[in-house]
């Protein structure tokens, strides 16, 4: 099978719509001059580019193996939006977001995915674990599932807390090698008997050049930052590189972890 990189839109954002109150970096829905609507996740909030860059990589590898993801674009941000902006702490962040920012397609009408409602097949679950383990998503709990329905299909959103080593930049190769022991309280996981099943399928899947592909994506301009430990943009993203290979040739740690953790809580 042909493989081929991802590609991003870029879009202009024309009208901010609406603040998301319930995420804790003020994201927002607005529109685009394509006329779309977006979820947009701002550079000048919490986080920073850092959550940016993992929702990107996050989400993008999801798509790669086959879940449902809202489309990811690249989105301009005129400063001057924050002028007539009457919410100072709004003003602030449309201030300090000018540039490139990041977009997921608004699901208009879906509805937040409900493990007590919705039961997912197992297939589905392990597949879902896998990503997380592999991307250290510390986001994906029964208070927080990050996951919606939207025309009758699971959709996976919101993956900027994934990568939490990235705030640091501890040892690579250890962190490529730890076990996720997070994924205890993920809302899946006694759902996720497969997991080893899904293993094998999704590291054939993500092959160092699927992996490089992904990473690419990232802005240099979002690596170019003055907390950056690297000397250069292409060390940087070769750092991200480098932790997805490891962790990725040395998943069976993360899995047997996962699987005991499930054992533990069944």
């Amino acid at each position: 099978m042909n493989f081929r990189p991802p590609e991003l839109r870029t879009v202009t954002m024309t009208r901010y719509v609406t603040p998301l109150r319930e995420g804790g970096s003020l994201p927002a829905i607005v529109e685009a001059d394509d006329d779309f609507l977006y979820v947009l996740k701002f550079r000048g909030a919490g986080q920073g580019l850092k959550a940016l860059i993992a929702e990107l990589i996050g989400g993008e590898i999801a798509r790669a193996l086959g879940l449902k993801v809202p489309e990811i674009v690249f989105v301009e941000v005129d400063p001057a939006f924050g002028r007539t902006e009457p919410d100072e702490e709004i003003q602030d962040l449309l201030q300090a977001s000018g540039g490139l920012n990041l977009g997921l397609h608004y699901l208009s009408g879906a509805i937040t995915f409900d493990s007590l409602v919705t039961t997912l097949d197992a297939r589905m679950a392990s597949q879902i674990v896998w990503l997380d383990c592999l991307i250290t998503n510390v986001d994906r709990t029964p208070r927080n599932t990050n996951m919606l329905i939207w025309h009758k299909e699971l959709w996976l959103i919101d993956h900027g807390a994934a990568f939490y080593f990235h705030h640091a930049w501890p040892n690579l190769d250890e962190q490529g090698k730890r076990p996720f022991a997070l994924i205890k309280d993920h809302v899946l996981l006694p759902q996720a008997t497969e997991i080893e099943a899904i293993d094998a399928e999704a590291c054939a899947i993500l092959t160092p050049e699927r992996i490089r592909a992904i990473v690419a994506l990232i802005p240099d301009e979002w690596l170019q930052t003055s907390d950056s430990p690297f000397d250069t943009v292409e060390e940087h993203r070769q750092a991200y590189v480098h932790f997805l290979e490891t962790r990725i040739s040395h998943s069976e740690i993360f899995v047997k972890g996962a699987q005991h953790a499930r054992e533990t809580r069944i």
